[in-house]
């Protein structure tokens, strides 16, 4: 049986040998959907980002069941048991700390490994942080880019932080509350105080809040507040180039010029932002 008259034709749920990717809610636990809760009171067992904050969830609708741990510092061990446990006929929930596996989490990674394996992977939907955002914000939601959490290593990071500034497309994020502010800085740095952009706390929680309306005011807000809970960005794409008043690829030449009979790219970059009416990054980082 091919896998699309497999999944057209579902039993009861839950199966044997079948991995669930289920969907958790992201701050408000009546999110969570009767399907789910079906799922994680009848697995074989369900292995959780953290059984902590899963037993939070199944105390509250009275659910009993067998949890393991499953995270980034344990998947490489855990993942050959939970193949193992497939292979036995076992049927196995993977849940994070909130939202949907394998977004910014190891569940992309045992997805993969339980496909190869010729094992079925079925994802019973729930509360995702960067589309309740999206959604909320307002900005074009029909073409977005998802980047999760910034890299950490500079070079890394500077090379997105760029991509964000040129992108025509809504741009979603995540970030610790303890990193926020180091990040509204650099996307002023790279982006100007203008850019529209809404940051999301706590969502569909009790203090939930929405705060914007652009990167000037943002930061004014958190300043000299102490930043808690759970963050999403979200970020509005710049119109299209041709709309901007300069071409990308004149400037190239115009810097390589300037570079060539002897400025260094700093200050050549410095002169070009101040002739063209740019930041001095846009030039700098142009590839």
């Amino acid at each position: 049986m091919n896998n699309i008259s497999l999944l057209s034709h579902r039993k009861e749920e839950p199966e044997n040998s079948i991995l669930y990717i289920v969907g958790t809610p992201i701050g408000n636990l009546n999110d969570i959907s009767q399907r789910a809760l079906n799922i994680l009171q009848n697995v074989s067992l369900v292995a959780c980002e953290d059984t902590r904050q899963t037993k939070k969830i199944m105390n509250k609708f009275n659910i009993s069941n067998k949890l393991i741990s499953f995270n980034k510092h344990n998947s490489l061990i855990k993942i050959p048991k939970i193949v193992k446990d497939l292979k036995e006929g076992k049927s196995i929930a993977i849940v994070s700390d909130a939202g949907m596996p394998g977004i910014c989490d190891p569940g992309e990674n045992i997805v993969k490994i339980a496909k190869s394996n010729g094992f079925q992977v079925i994802c019973v939907p729930g509360a995702c942080a960067a589309i309740t955002a999206l959604v909320s914000s307002g900005m074009p939601a029909s073409s977005f880019v998802f980047e999760g959490f910034l890299p950490k290593k500079k070079i890394d990071r500077k090379k997105i932080l760029f991509e964000i500034s040129n992108n025509t497309k809504t741009t979603i994020l995540y970030e610790s509350p303890h990193r926020l502010k180091k990040m509204l800085r650099e996307l002023y740095e790279f982006c100007g105080g203008e850019r529209e952009i809404e940051v999301y706390r706590e969502l569909t929680k009790k203090f939930e809040e929405h705060i914007g309306h652009n990167i000037y005011d943002v930061i004014n807000f958190f300043e000299g507040k102490e930043v808690i809970g759970e963050i999403t960005v979200v970020i509005k794409g710049i119109r299209e180039q041709r709309e901007l008043g300069y071409n990308k690829n004149e400037l190239k030449k115009e810097l390589n010029d300037l570079i060539n009979a002897g400025l260094t790219l700093s200050s050549a970059s410095k002169y070009l932002a101040k002739k063209n009416g740019l930041k001095k990054s846009q030039i700098y980082n142009l590839d």
